[in-house]
């Protein structure tokens, strides 16, 4: 799996610092994030492909600055955001899917094939030529999710995936986590999700205040003062 390290790591958007004097490592399968809002964890989350780089330390993946090459954590490292309709923009399924392979230039051929072993992965083949608008929320969901896995990144970061989902369909997307090859990050509010996992972080005024088991995590997080 691949191997994140974060040294010394602070991030500062013009007010009080967001993170500050982050330092782990981290190369298990399941990694979990769990705090308040405003604790620092989106944040935290897009340090890890480059969508938001540090203001102080260095976070390196295998080794590598993610901030001197932060394309290249991103061909590494998908994200998926909480509300799939800031990810899907185009009309149909297949033709949303195929525009995310644009910036591989694989030709129509193997993009087509992509699409369909993406969709066929989580048994939605029929879904390829359906309207992205006529999706239920756990749908598009989904489809942003085999948006991010059909780039074959090594590593997928989840923000809070599952917030804007019923039951059913919360399964669904935990049920793909489970299943998934990929080094999985995830944030989440839901703290039963990360119960499998292998390792969990806690954050609390952009400090890492525990790092341990799921368990012993979500103890260490209940117990903080409101």
């Amino acid at each position: 799996m691949p191997r994140f390290e974060f040294d010394k790591v602070a991030v500062e958007l013009g007010g009080p610092p967001v993170l500050s004097a982050l330092s782990m490592a981290f190369d298990e399968p399941r990694i979990g994030v769990i705090g308040a809002n405003g604790s620092g964890k989106s944040t935290f989350l897009r340090l890890l492909n480059g969508l938001q780089l540090a203001s102080a330390g260095h976070v390196r993946l295998d080794g590598a600055d993610i901030a001197k090459d932060p394309k290249a954590a991103r061909r590494r490292v998908g994200f998926l955001f909480q509300n799939p309709d800031h990810q899907i923009v185009y009309p149909t399924v297949a033709e949303d899917l195929a525009f995310g392979l644009k910036s591989l230039r694989l030709g129509q051929a193997a993009t087509d094939q992509r699409v369909a072993d993406g969709l066929a992965r989580f048994g939605m083949t029929d879904f390829a030529g359906r309207s992205v608008y006529q999706l239920s929320g756990g749908e598009k969901q989904m489809i942003a999710l085999i948006g991010v896995l059909i780039m074959r990144p090594d590593t997928i970061v989840m923000d809070e995936p599952t917030t804007l989902l019923d039951h059913r369909n919360k399964r669904r997307i935990m049920d793909a986590v489970a299943r998934a090859e990929e080094q999985i990050v995830m944030a989440s509010h839901d703290l039963d999700l990360l119960r499998g996992f292998d390792r969990v972080f806690v954050l609390e005024a952009g400090r890492l205040v525990f790092d341990g088991a799921p368990d012993a995590a979500i103890d260490a997080y209940l117990e903080l003062p409101l």
